[in-house]
């Protein structure tokens, strides 16, 4: 029997690359977009990506085998409808998935899966039917699989790209969804002209009735998607949201109460500060350190020489307690996110708490050379950063947007006198790397012999288990350390550790930081018979059977924090 010539037109093949071009990237892209919400909303990026991935990878087996049983009628319009309602779900699914957490309190989860799944059923069902429809016209199978996995692999390829490179850095996640849904739909109008011309179609009524219905849905979802997103993100907070944003790496919003003046720092959800109380945390994390470096970095009448490294602290309230200290002679701030250094030094409210800390800073534009050879070329955040006299010059302020582990791998030649480490809590694995043996390692070889740090450590009681684990990996790195806490009534109980490797003792230092009489600079609530108490702990606090050292190849503090931590019995 003579094999039937393959009489197909070109063009049919090219049409239909393009569309698993333009779905691949677009399937990809909708499923980074729910890994994004989840880890927005339940933290542990980790482990959102192994059970959404894991999720709809089950889902596109499942389509599979749903499309066995599928008659080979219509299966162009199937496809058409197929595009249309990846449109609508993957589309409006950041919006209906916050809208379900802020007010379905005990089906959020129901909600979120039935979207992670139905997306990872229609991705799934593209190919095979894709493949059919080619089928039905000849096409060698051979052919038939090269072109639809060949196109839509690059297209996952390239999706991947525009997501890490374009979309992530500039648009809004419910944005983003809508944006990447209308080329599904863009691609159902153009399967539906080009079949209606080539009369593969005959009767294509149902179809443009859901292509109109799917287009003004979209046209709605784009021009009030940043309202509705105001309006359900407002159910999260309290308090008035006066600043909200996604940028490329964290959720920041910011509130303000008028009846009382208290303005919040949120990110991701989580509380960073309240301006009732702030003053507590950061003269506990910054007064300690610079008493204990007061010989060098105090306020006493010689020459400027003292150079303090900042990690975290972008909202610029431990930059604000620096300022104070005359004999700073320099400031380096890394924070990875430029958009929290830029509502730090420019939004009303927060420049006010901060007392316009960031007045002398200027932007490290060559920004991985971290180095005090030459001038290092930088923007100054205000252009009126510019200083008659040298009283009014209290320390030039370097920030460097770069991850803190990526700032040391670029090797700065400075050696810090003091270092203030100011990271969130350690609830995702890319935090949890910068608590890690093999950075506090790191850093040892960038502070002085003589130098210390002081590193916000969580709670002792509420995180007892994630506590001793920083203590333990600090000691575990080479350093020695003197655990402290105070109340802050926004968070409870907190917990800090001073950190150094000289050959100063635990109980030397505690004894010597005990008997200050006075301070070097004025606090608002730190006392010394205050600073006395805050090394005290109750029997058996800073005791555990087991108690992890955190690795990179072995992160157990993670898995300590948030399995383990703020469990209410």
């Amino acid at each position: 029997m003579t094999k039937q010539p393959n009489t197909i037109p070109r063009f049919f093949i090219i049409a239909l690359s393009f569309c698993m071009f333009t779905t691949g990237a677009i399937g990809l892209i909708a499923q980074y977009v729910l890994i994004s919400v989840s880890s927005n909303i339940l933290g542990n990026s980790r482990e959102q990506v192994a059970l959404v991935l894991g999720s709809m990878l089950l889902m596109m087996g499942v389509s599979g085998f749903v499309q066995k049983r599928m008659s080979d009628n219509n299966l162009i319009q199937k496809f058409i409808s197929l595009e249309i309602a990846m449109a609508i779900f993957a589309g409006f699914a950041p919006i209906v998935v916050f809208y379900a957490f802020a007010y379905l309190e005990y089906n959020f989860l129901f909600v979120y899966y039935t979207f992670v799944l139905t997306i990872g059923f229609l991705i799934g069902f593209e190919i095979p039917l894709v493949m059919r429809i080619i089928a039905k016209q000849n096409v060698d199978l051979k052919d038939n699989i090269n072109t639809v996995y060949t196109w839509d692999y690059i297209g996952a390829f390239v999706g991947s790209l525009v997501w890490v490179f374009f979309l992530l850095a500039k648009f809004p996640l419910p944005e983003i969804s809508i944006m990447t849904a209308s080329l599904n739909f863009i691609v159902a109008v153009f399967a539906i002209l080009y079949f209606i011309k080539t009369k593969m179609i005959t009767k294509p009524r149902n179809n443009l009735v859901a292509l109109f219905v799917t287009f003004v849905l979209l046209v709605v979802g784009y021009i009030y998607n940043a309202d509705i997103s105001k309006f359900v993100g407002q159910k999260f907070y309290d308090e008035p949201v006066v600043y909200s944003k996604t940028t490329p790496y964290q959720h920041l919003v910011v509130t303000h109460t008028r009846i009382t003046g208290d303005t919040r720092l949120y990110i991701n959800g989580n509380l960073q500060f309240s301006s009732l109380d702030e003053t507590r945390y950061h003269e506990a994390l910054v007064t300690p350190l610079m008493e204990a470096v007061r010989e060098k970095c105090g306020n006493v009448p010689i020459s400027k020489k003292c150079n303090v490294l900042v990690l975290g602290g972008g909202d610029g309230l431990a930059l604000r307690k620096l300022n104070e200290y005359e004999n700073i002679e320099k400031v380096t701030l890394v924070d990875l996110d430029p958009e929290m250094i830029r509502i730090a030094s420019s939004n009303k409210y927060l420049s006010k708490i901060n007392n316009n800390a960031f007045k002398n800073a200027r932007v490290i534009t060559d920004a991985f050379s971290g180095s005090d050879s030459g001038e290092k070329v930088g923007i100054y955040l205000f252009e009126s950063s510019k200083f008659t006299t040298e009283s009014e010059l209290v320390a030039s302020v370097d920030v460097f947007n770069v991850d803190a582990d990526m700032f040391f791998r670029n090797k700065p030649e400075t050696k810090w006198d003091a270092v203030i480490i100011d990271l969130p809590d350690p609830s995702s694995i890319e935090v949890s790397k910068l608590y890690s043996k093999k950075f506090y390692h790191t850093l040892k070889k960038y502070i002085k012999d003589d130098a210390l740090i002081s590193i916000q450590s969580t709670s002792p009681y509420h995180a007892k288990e994630a506590y001793l684990s920083i203590g333990a990996t600090l000691r575990a790195a080479g350093f020695k350390t003197l655990p402290y806490r105070l109340n802050i009534p926004s968070f409870g109980d907190w917990g800090y550790y001073l950190a150094w490797k000289s050959e100063e003792t635990p109980k030397e230092l505690k004894n010597r930081l005990s008997n200050i009489i006075e301070f070097n600079v004025e606090q608002e609530f730190l006392t010394p018979d205050l600073l006395a108490a805050t090394f005290a702990f109750g029997k058996g606090e800073l005791e555990l059977d087991d108690v992890c050292i955190n690795t990179i190849m072995e992160p157990c503090l993670l898995d300590r924090y948030v399995s383990h931590s703020w469990i209410v019995e």
